[in-house]
């Protein structure tokens, strides 16, 4: 009874000094969230770009339910067919192992279990029969603080793969270029080889040594009934390809900014495409290598479906410093040039003060003190609406923003996911309709997609667990409206708009097709200008190349219901069945919201009682308008369509005599309608002939004065805007082309003379 005593006091004593060292010297668990790398996916799990660990370590955190199966049957049956039996040792291995070094003299086959194995990948030591007994004990103290799960998590994410690739997640991006969840038998086969000895089986560097562990591995599952010789053949069979160990870098700005979002994320989802993504970059590749090495660009597509954003460059060159590679160009605040005009139309239709084809204003408007012009500096005259925008045209644009005031503009846009950067201190003015104010790309695309999504902006979506977030910013009539004025007439499923900012420092184009929305910036990172690179030139020919590159889903765009057409007249704007034939100058067709067509609009600076449709007495014998205060008599009523005063200058003289308002009967009182004074042009006669001086190297010099008007008057040279001086300033010009010369001095409210030259 005493010895027995002694004995179970000595078994206790020993379990308490297996658990007092067990508690002294526990095993170097790791903390797997400091050690793992960050990994960026695209929309299918494919790697963009990664990040390596504190440690310099490529390791990305997988769990076993993330990997393939196959991965697992090939693992077991290759490395530990009892893992889920022993308790961290495998005796019967061990004692076969031993016995075979007995008979033989060397080593035949090893006894390490998978348990065994993580403990020399965490305390790694020389291969000797005391390490090995130190890996047994090692992996029974694991099996006592883990489950089996937890162990197997451990050598997923630890095992080495060659060089500072570390985990089969990591080795599987690296050299698969794809998940672990994606493994093919053959596939898995070959990771499961590879870190018996990774340096020599690197299938970048030993493809065939990598094939023979591969094969190997295949034939043990065979071996052991795990897969058919059929299939085992079939593996075979697949290439090793021998690909270059390399971190992959695709989107490299996207993933750099999700990065510093999410610095804590193993594995970051985003919404990109890689194949749109490679596809996009080796086409600005390829189109940025002709242009100034200075010269970058940023593109951004979205799907506009669901708000997912496909592809995502924020510069060309990543790290380029000449490029200024760093930068993410796609959130960079630049001007937004004429890209925000496409919203001044479609708020101005849906407030019904215009229809697609309404009778706009291009011609030197003073708008308060504030006189814009046209990018070429010329004047069309009257323009309709649509090519008013299709033709990115300034001061029809600015008609419409003083309408709708830059108040409710800006307060629009910003609801749209557009908020504009203002100067310190400064509020919305008319100058917004000519990109006064900064945004970004990715803004202008959220906007932009309205266009082509019923009027409905859409968020772009960066990462997978985005919600989807639109916002209404115009009807749905209205954006179909726009979209039709925009559209590519040789590929009608297309609409852009370019925009190009003050001084060529940015260049822009934004478009879309019935799915997709993209939009293109272009310019120097710094802000230099770039004289001569203009949207239509620089940016939009690569946004078109994108946009044709892109799968049409929907064949067929319809319109609204409460978008129609109709027949209308200028200059009343009105539609023609309610416009009698002689005041019809000219016909049109129009897109018209809710069956509502407005009339044309009153000019800057008109009196507010103006109409384009007036209704007048005329005496039947003198010809002459009748007015209050004439002598009795009831007179003929007449209509007379009136083209605003100020395209005085721009109609034909046969036109404007037939819309001009009778002379008033001069016993009647002033009524408002009175033909304006007649300007002049003093200082050459018309038809003057004017040559330079004998040896001049200069043109012929005139000095002109205009007479007849008060305030400012815009002095225009063949169309061309030359100066605009205060009515009491003289126009001092030289003229450096030969030929016929119009000049044309237009004062205020419409006022105007012409003086024709001949420069020889």
């Amino acid at each position: 009874m005493t010895r027995l005593r002694w004995s179970l006091l000595a078994l206790v004593a020993a379990a308490l000094g297996v658990w007092a060292l067990d508690a002294c010297f526990p095993p170097p668990l790791p903390t797997l969230a400091e050690d793992l790398s960050t990994v960026v996916v695209d929309r299918n799990d494919r790697p963009l770009r990664a990040f390596a660990s504190r440690r310099s370590v490529w390791r990305f955190a997988v769990t076993a339910d993330q990997v393939a199966p196959d991965y697992f049957r090939a693992l077991f049956a290759f490395e530990d067919r009892y893992f889920f039996r022993h308790p961290g040792v495998n005796p019967a291995a061990v004692a076969r192992a031993g016995w075979q070094a007995l008979r033989s003299g060397r080593v035949v086959s090893g006894a390490s279990t998978l348990t065994m194995q993580v403990a020399r990948i965490l305390s790694p030591q020389e291969r000797t029969l005391g390490a090995k007994l130190k890996q047994m004990l090692r992996a029974l103290q694991m099996e006592r603080r883990l489950s089996k799960g937890e162990i197997l998590d451990l050598y997923l994410n630890y095992a080495p793969f060659g060089g500072t690739v570390q985990g089969v997640e990591a080795a599987s991006f690296a050299y698969l270029g794809k998940s672990a969840r994606s493994l093919s038998l053959a596939e898995a086969a070959l990771l499961v080889a590879l870190p018996q000895a990774p340096s020599r089986l690197r299938p970048d560097r030993h493809p065939e040594a990598a094939r023979k562990a591969r094969d190997k591995v295949l034939q043990r599952m065979v071996d052991l009934a795990v897969i058919t010789p059929a299939a085992a053949a079939a593996a075979m069979r697949e290439p090793v390809e021998a690909r270059r160990l390399a971190v992959p870098m695709w989107a490299p700005h996207l993933a750099q900014r999700l990065r510093s979002r999410n610095p804590r994320e193993a594995v970051i989802h985003t919404t990109i495409d890689i194949e749109l993504q490679m596809g996009l970059e080796a086409r600005v590749a390829e189109y940025f290598g002709r242009l100034d090495r200075r010269v970058s660009t940023a593109v951004l597509v979205m799907d506009h479906r669901d708000g997912a954003v496909l592809a995502y460059l924020g510069g060309v060159e990543f790290g380029d410093p000449r490029r200024a590679g760093h930068l993410d160009l796609v959130q960079a605040q630049r001007s937004p040039g004429s890209t925000l005009k496409p919203f001044i139309y479609g708020l101005a239709l849906d407030e019904g003060l215009i229809h697609s084809e309404s009778l706009l204003l291009d011609v030197p408007l003073n708008f308060q003190g504030y006189n814009p012009q046209n990018f070429d500096r010329r004047f069309t005259g009257p323009v309709a609406a649509s090519q008013a925008l299709k033709r990115s045209l300034n001061l029809p644009a600015v008609q419409l923003l003083e309408q709708i005031t830059p108040n409710r503009f800006s307060a629009r846009l910003q609801h749209a996911g557009l908020p504009l950067s203002l100067p310190a201190g400064g509020t919305p003015n008319l100058s917004l309709a000519l990109g006064g104010g900064a945004a970004n790309l990715e803004a202008l695309v959220r906007a932009h997609s309205a266009l082509a999504h019923g009027g409905s902006s859409l968020r772009p979506r960066l990462l997978r667990e985005d919600p989807l977030e639109q916002r209404q910013v115009l009807s749905a009539g209205a954006a179909w409206i726009v979209r039709d004025m925009l559209r590519d007439r040789g590929k009608p499923w297309l609409s852009w708009k370019t925009g190009t900012s003050y001084g060529y420092r940015d260049a822009w184009a934004v478009g879309s097709t019935p799915d997709y929305t993209a939009g293109v910036w272009v310019g120097r990172p710094d802000g230099t200008p770039l004289p001569g690179s203009m949207g239509a030139d620089t940016a939009l020919p690569l946004l078109r190349q994108i946009l044709l590159a892109l799968p049409r889903h929907t064949p067929r765009e319809l319109p609204p219901s409460s978008v129609s057409r109709v027949d209308i007249c200028w200059p009343t704007g009105r539609a023609a069945t309610d416009t009698p034939p002689e005041l019809c100058a000219r016909r049109g067709n129009a897109l018209v919201l809710e069956g509502l067509v407005p009339p044309t609009l009153t000019a800057p600076g008109e009196n507010p009682s103006w109409l384009p449709l007036v209704e007048i007495r005329v005496d039947p014998q003198s010809g002459r308008r009748l007015s209050l205060g004439c002598a009795p008599g009831s007179g003929t009523r007449v209509q007379r369509a009136r083209w605003p005063a100020e395209l005085g200058a721009w109609l034909d003289p046969a036109l404007a005599r037939t819309q001009s308002m009778p002379a008033r009967r001069s016993d009647c009182a002033a009524d408002g309608l009175d033909e304006l004074e007649a300007m002049r042009i003093d200082g050459l006669p018309e038809n003057a002939h004017l040559r330079a001086l004998p040896g001049s190297r200069r043109g012929p010099r005139a000095v002109l004065q205009a007479r007849g008007s008060e305030g400012q008057i815009r002095w225009l040279v063949n169309g061309e805007l030359a100066a605009a001086l205060p009515a009491s300033a003289r126009f001092d010009h030289t003229f450096d082309q030969t030929g016929p010369i119009d000049v044309l001095a237009i004062g205020d409210h419409g006022r105007y003379a012409r003086l024709r030259l001949t420069i020889e």
